[in-house]
C-alpha cells in the first residue's frame, strides 16, 4: 500500500489553484495538478492500514489502496485499469467530488489524509492523454432494447454498463446535447465539457444510441417507451428547486431566481449553444450587480464563482445555520463525513458569506428587486430580536436544494407517488433490484430515486441499476454492483 513509511517521510500535498486575479478571467478549469513525481509521492503515504475506511467512505467502493500502490510503483496503466473497474467517470469525480473517501482515511484523524482525489485525476487524465481509455464494445449482442430517460451522471454509467453487456441501449436526453447536470449544472472552470464529450464519444462507439431533445412525457409517450423496450430506467434527476419564499414580500420582484435558471444560461454561453436562456425565460446576468446567493452548498458556491466571472460588483452568501467548527470532533465523526467549516474555491475568489441569517423579504421599484431584507437568527433558527437589516440586492439566487422531480412530465403520466426528496412510494429499499413496484420493467437509479445527492452516487446507482436490469433480463448477470 504505497511506501509503508511513506506517511511517517512525506506531508501531504494538494494541488494548488491559479491566482484568483486570473482564474476570474475566464471559464476554463484553474486547478494546478501535481507533476508524476508529486503525485508518487503522495501515493507513497497510502498506509497498509488492516481496514481501509476510504473504500465505506467512497459510494462506488474504489480500490484506493490498490491504484495508490500502482502509482507509487509506476504502473499507471495498472492503475487505471482498476480505477475504471468500480468507475465509468473517474475524470469527474476527480475533479468535483468533495471526497468522502479522504475523510475516511485513516490519516485524517491528524488532518492529513492521503491526496486520494489528486491522484484518482492524476491516473483518469494520464489514462486519456496515453490513449488508455477506449471504447469496449460487447461482443456479442442480446437483441434486448433498453430506454434510459435522463442522460446525467447515473443514466450514463447505466448506459454504459449495458451497452458492454451486450444490449441495445437508447438514451432520452430532453436537451441539446447528453450529460444532464454534469453539462448544464457544473460550471466550466470546475469541469470543461470536453471531459463530457469524450465519455459520450467513447459510448457512442460502444453500441449506446443518444436522443436529444426529447422530453419524454412530453414530446414522447414514456408508455410508448414501456411498451417498445425490453426495460425502462428512469434517470431524470432531482429538478425541482425548493423555495422557501414564495410567499415572501417582493418575490415576484425581477432578479429574483433559482440557481438552475442561471447556471445552465452560462454554461450554454460557453459552449455556444443557443439559445443562452432556459426555454422562454429571460437572460440572467450578474454583471454590474449586488449579487445575493442563498444558500451555502456546492450549487451556491457555483452561482458565486459564476458570478463574479460575469462581474458583479460584489457576491454574498447567506447560509440559515450557524457557523460550523473550524475543526470536528474527530471521535465522534471520523470515518464519517464531518461538518466543519470549508471556504470553497469560489468562497475564496471574494465572497462575503454570512451564517446564522434569514430572508425575509425583498423590495425594489419599477418592478426590480433592489434589496433583500433580513434577520439574524439563534442555534435553534429563530429570529432575534432587533437584528433587522438589509442589503443592497440586483440579483439574488436560491441555492437551497432541490425537493426532488419535476412532476409535469413523466412522473405524471405514470401516476409515481413521490414521497419527500423525491424517492418514489413501492420502491425497492434494499436497493437490490431498483425496480418500481407495480410497472414490471421499470426501475430507477440517482437523484429521482434516492433524492439530492452527490454525482459519485449517482454513478453508484447507475452501475448498480444496471446490474439489475441485466439480471432482470438475462437471468444473471456478469456486471458489477
Amino acid at each position: 500500500m504505497g511506501k509503508v513509511t511513506g506517511f511517517l517521510e512525506f506531508e501531504r500535498a494538494e494541488r494548488t489553484y491559479a491566482p484568483v486575479d486570473v482564474r476570474v478571467k475566464h471559464w476554463h478549469e484553474f486547478v494546478l495538478p501535481l507533476s508524476e513525481e508529486e503525485t508518487k509521492i503522495q501515493a507513497a503515504r497510502c498506509m497498509d492500514c488492516g481496514i481501509p475506511y476510504c473504500h465505506t467512505g467512497c459510494p462506488v467502493n474504489n480500490q484506493i489502496p490498490d491504484w495508490n500502490d500502482l502509482v507509487y510503483e509506476g504502473d499507471w496503466e495498472r492503475a487505471a485499469v482498476n480505477l475504471h473497474s468500480t468507475n465509468n467517470f473517474p475524470e469527474v469525480t476527480g475533479r468535483i467530488c468533495p471526497a468522502p473517501c479522504e475523510a475516511a482515511c485513516t490519516l485524517n484523524i491528524e488532518d492529513t489524509p492521503v491526496t486520494i482525489k489528486t491522484i484518482e485525476c492524476a491516473i483518469a487524465d494520464r489514462a486519456f492523454k496515453e490513449g488508455w481509455v477506449a471504447p469496449e464494445p460487447p461482443e456479442t449482442k442480446t437483441g434486448k432494447r433498453i430506454a434510459i430517460v435522463g442522460s446525467g451522471p447515473a443514466g450514463l454509467a447505466a448506459a454504459q454498463q449495458l451497452a458492454r453487456a451486450g444490449h441495445d441501449v437508447h438514451v432520452y436526453e430532453k436537451h441539446a446535447k447528453p450529460g444532464g447536470l454534469l453539462r448544464y449544472g457544473i460550471p466550466d472552470f470546475k469541469m470543461e465539457k470536453q471531459i463530457v464529450d469524450l465519455r459520450v464519444k467513447q459510448m457512442e462507439t460502444e453500441g449506446a444510441i443518444f436522443h436529444c431533445n426529447v422530453h419524454v412525457g412530453k414530446d414522447v409517450s414514456v408508455k410508448k417507451l414501456e411498451a417498445t423496450h425490453d426495460a425502462l430506467l428512469l434517470a431524470g434527476g432531482s429538478e425541482h428547486p425548493f423555495d422557501f419564499f414564495a410567499r415572501a414580500p417582493g418575490r415576484d420582484l425581477d432578479g429574483v431566481h433559482y440557481a438552475m435558471d442561471f447556471l445552465p444560461q452560462q454554461n450554454r454561453r460557453v459552449s455556444g449553444e443557443t439559445p443562452p436562456a432556459i426555454a422562454d425565460a429571460k437572460e440572467i446576468l450578474a454583471k454590474d450587480k449586488h449579487v445575493i446567493v442563498i444558500g451555502g452548498g456546492d450549487t451556491g458556491s457555483d452561482c458565486i464563482g459564476t458570478s463574479f466571472r460575469q462581474g458583479a460588483k460584489s457576491v454574498t452568501q447567506l447560509e440559515i445555520m450557524p457557523t460550523p467548527p473550524d475543526k470536528e470532533n474527530k471521535e465522534l465523526t471520523w470515518p464519517n463525513w464531518p461538518l466543519k467549516l470549508r471556504v470553497s474555491s469560489s468562497q475564496a475568489e471574494g465572497a462575503a458569506v454570512e451564517y446564522s441569517i434569514s430572508t425575509t423579504g425583498f423590495s425594489g421599484s419599477d418592478g426590480k428587486v433592489e434589496k433583500l431584507h433580513f434577520t439574524r437568527v439563534d442555534t435553534k433558527l429563530q429570529p432575534v430580536a432587533s437584528t433587522e437589516g438589509e442589503l443592497p440586492a440586483e440579483l439574488v439566487l436560491f441555492a437551497m436544494g432541490f425537493s426532488g422531480p419535476v412532476t409535469d412530465d413523466l412522473v405524471k403520466e405514470l401516476d409515481l407517488e413521490i414521497v419527500p426528496r423525491g424517492r418514489f412510494k413501492g420502491l425497492d429499499a434494499d436497493e437490490q433490484d431498483y425496480k418500481i413496484s407495480g410497472r414490471d420493467k421499470v426501475f430507477a437509479a440517482g437523484d429521482i430515486r434516492r433524492g439530492q445527492s452527490l454525482v459519485v452516487w449517482a454513478i453508484r446507482e447507475g452501475r448498480q441499476a444496471a446490474h439489475a436490469i441485466d439480471k432482470f433480463l438475462m437471468g444473471s448477470t456478469t456486471l458489477p454492483r
